[in-house]
């Protein structure tokens, strides 16, 4: 991080607190652990610290924590993990990170995995109020209704002191701005200030907060940055974390139609964090985009698809009823068309799948045409097969290709066939069988079964 003058760097460690347990979710899964934007709320956080520029991170979980610990690692390689034991508060959580604390640092980040909201932008805050000489900065939000929350009590000199609400007078709790309990504290001064910290409460339990008048009793400045309080939101159950999903939804959406997307019903529309769809893209509404998916420019999606690890490139159409399963790559004008789906497979530029189709595992060439209730049988039970559609190959409805099978350039395939062997270019292939015909047979039919009905009366 600068401070604008050239040259001049701070290093950050960003110490993110794991370790809740999260009973109010009602879940086998950590609380951590649940989503956001098709996101782990620990990786939210992870993402978001290291979108400040902090190098390090260190993540403490609770014990027996290994699924936390993955997931850390998964969202930052370089990152270390450590465990609280014991619960005995905040302050306490930190200081179970110490080895990666006593390796020094300019900026030290305090996060709280279950805040998964806070956006890059605010962390950079506190390390700009650190670099202008604040020795703590807290995160402090304006409450609609302050009840519960711990004031943030501002003097002449900046932050004087956190009040928790079950302490403070009956002026202090008329103060509206609340402390989000994330914190940054100068590097430099982080150990000697968390040491001092003493469990002086009824719970017996190291708060952070008291980090605050430690740093004003030796005469330091603490500061307060504000964030909006939908960004600080807390998640302690499903109420709330849909209500951070709700939050985080609405943000994707406007960044994308502010870049040039157009949709419809956006609040039907929902995103993920990796989400990436180009200009003068229309979408319809009740469109689902899982992690994974990056949509061209020029796209018309249709109503009610479904996108899980998918690209689909500039001027194709998908949908609707469309379902785009992970590895499915649709070309350049390509059309994928309702009650399709698609699963490891390339469409090749200016291809049709226009309605009621299975195409996994294969590859289609440039501008082939798979007709209505055309499936690629990919799966034998044990493993996985191939099917290859040659370019201008034109695929008969209701037609069963059995991989592996390869069907030739330029290609036809009867209608309600069943394909087992490859096809060459440019013939044609029927596998089903032949049809045949008896005259009167069906007049003959009706007339003995109803012969039978009047002997039976």
């Amino acid at each position: 991080m600068s401070d604008g003058r050239p040259g001049y760097q701070r290093a950050g460690l960003a110490i993110v607190l794991a370790a809740g347990e999260g009973t109010r979710m009602k879940s086998a899964m950590p609380k951590v652990l649940h989503k956001v934007a098709g996101r782990s709320m620990l990786a939210n956080a992870i993402a978001s610290v290291a979108g400040a520029g902090i190098e390090r991170i260190a993540v403490v979980v609770g014990p027996n924590r290994e699924d936390v610990a993955a997931e850390a690692v998964k969202a930052a390689p370089a990152s270390e993990t450590f465990v609280q034991v014991e619960r005995l508060g905040t302050a306490h959580a930190v200081l179970a990170a110490r080895p990666a604390l006593d390796k020094g640092c300019d900026d030290l980040l305090i996060v709280f995995a279950d805040t998964p909201l806070i956006q890059p932008a605010t962390f950079l805050a506190l390390r700009a109020a650190l670099a202008d000489g604040a020795s703590v900065a807290v995160l402090g939000f304006e409450a609609r209704d302050p009840t519960g929350y711990g004031r943030l009590l501002v003097d002449d000199k900046g932050l004087a002191a956190i009040r928790e609400h079950k302490d403070a007078s009956a002026d202090e709790r008329a103060v509206t701005l609340c402390n989000a309990g994330l914190m940054a504290i100068d590097g430099r001064l982080a150990p000697s200030i968390l040491d001092a910290i003493r469990p002086n409460n009824a719970q017996n339990e190291f708060y952070l907060t008291d980090a605050v008048s430690i740093a004003r009793a030796r005469g330091l400045r603490a500061a307060v940055v504000r964030a909006p309080e939908e960004e600080v939101m807390g998640v302690n159950d499903r109420v709330q974390l849909a209500a951070a999903e709700a939050v985080a939804q609405w943000r994707l959406r406007d960044k994308a139609m502010r870049d040039g997307v157009t949709m419809i019903a956006p609040e039907t529309v929902f995103m993920s964090f990796d989400t990436r769809i180009g200009r003068d893209t229309i979408i319809e509404p009740n469109v689902i985009f899982g992690p994974g998916v990056t949509i061209g420019e020029g796209v018309l999606v249709r109503a009610f698809s479904h996108f899980d690890s998918a690209s689909v490139a500039d001027r194709s159409a998908v949908g609707p009823f469309a379902r785009l399963r992970p590895g499915a790559r649709i070309d350049v004008g390509a059309k994928i068309g309702n009650f399709v789906e698609i699963k490891s497979a390339h469409i090749g530029p200016g291809s049709a799948v226009s309605h009621l189709s299975y195409i996994g595992d294969a590859t289609v060439g440039a501008k082939a045409n798979i007709g209505a209730g055309t499936i690629t049988c990919n799966y034998d039970g044990f493993d996985k097969a191939r099917t290859e559609i040659g370019a201008g190959a034109f695929i008969g409805s209701n037609s069963a290709l059995v991989a592996p099978v390869r069907i030739g350039e330029g290609a036809y395939v009867g209608s309600g066939s069943v394909i087992t062997k490859d096809v060459e270019a440019d013939a044609l292939a029927v596998g089903r069988g032949r049809q045949f015909e008896k005259s009167g047979w069906a007049r003959a039919f009706r007339q003995a079964r109803e012969g039978r009905e009047k002997k039976r009366v």
